[in-house]
């Protein structure tokens, strides 16, 4: 066989090309005339052999091939047949690549009374006594049934950090990338405890559509807690400016002038024969007096007056 591989040159594929006969032969004999059809081709599996294709026309089979490998031991040897199969061909229909059940389920396929059991050895998980500095406090907590038998290991986080990073609250998301601010400085995030707090929290702002989901820190929507909104008219309105040196001023016109009265002829007066004006005196204040006591001084005045008049 070595001794082929080295010293062939060529010979021995075309061979093995020319041997369609023999394939057909076998198929015919493996299958019968009525599932097999044309001669659609060779491939070449490796040194000394190659594989012939015929067309299947098997019932429910549409687009599927027979293969028939043939082989040759040796260049004084006969072409032998190794095998004869029914392969897919490129337009067939298979079924897909075969995954496990519990790798099949996806994210939202669990509903109501499903279980989905985890794996024995979890990566996501790690025994609780680990996050204790004190293995044998774990040991009892354990045994007397308190606390959690797991807890999310390393591995777990990552992965989990890695999802909420890249889902549907990340920073890639196109509501973050339209939002004037991020969770991490937002009144409504709560951060989650543990290495993941520096990363993550909980939104708590109802309008959000965040709210009651794991947010990243560089997050954000448009209802942030620091966001101000300045409220002014939709009407843009020019600022009203008055500028002096675009403004015509008149004068106003003079009222006529009113005629001036004619001066009145003027009197000489002898400052010797006027009038001295005198300083009038100043009126003695009279106390009140009562009305009866008023009326009995002028009767007295009345007959003293014409006392005088009789006497004369």
């Amino acid at each position: 066989m070595t001794l082929l591989l080295t010293l062939d040159d060529g010979s021995i594929q075309r061979k093995l090309a020319e041997a369609v006969d023999l394939a057909h032969a076998a198929v015919l004999e493996d299958a019968g005339a009525e599932q097999v059809g044309a001669h659609v081709g060779v491939d070449r599996e490796d040194a000394v052999s190659a594989s012939h294709l015929f067309e299947a026309t098997v019932s429910g089979y549409r687009g599927w091939r027979w293969s028939v490998t043939v082989a040759l031991a040796g260049e004084e040897e006969p072409i032998t047949v190794s095998e004869v199969v029914l392969i897919p061909g490129p337009e067939a229909r298979v079924a897909p690549a075969w995954v496990p059940w519990d790798r099949r389920v996806q994210a939202g396929d669990l509903g109501v009374g499903d279980i989905f059991p985890v794996e024995k050895d979890d990566p996501r998980l790690a025994p609780a006594y680990l996050q204790s500095d004190d293995p044998a406090v774990e040991e009892v907590a354990k045994e007397a049934g308190l606390g959690r038998v797991h807890v999310l290991s390393r591995h777990g986080r990552l992965d989990a950090a890695a999802r909420w990073h890249s889902g549907e609250f990340g920073p890639r998301s196109d509501m973050a990338r339209s939002a004037p601010d991020v969770c991490g400085s937002c009144g409504f995030f709560v951060p989650l405890a543990g290495s993941l707090s520096a990363a993550f929290g909980a939104c708590t702002n109802d309008i959000s559509p965040a709210d009651g989901h794991v947010v990243d820190v560089e997050y954000g929507c448009g209802a942030h807690s620091e966001i101000e909104v300045e409220v002014t008219s939709s009407v843009p309105v020019a600022e009203l400016v008055y500028d002096d040196s675009l403004i015509d001023f008149e004068p106003e016109p003079e009222a006529p002038a009113e005629a001036e009265p004619e001066p009145a002829e003027a009197t000489v007066v002898d400052e010797s024969e006027a009038p001295v004006a005198e300083a009038p005196e100043t009126a003695e204040v009279q106390p009140e007096v009562e009305p009866e006591a008023v009326e009995q001084d002028t009767a007295d005045e009345a007959q003293v007056e014409a006392e005088s008049a009789s006497e004369h």
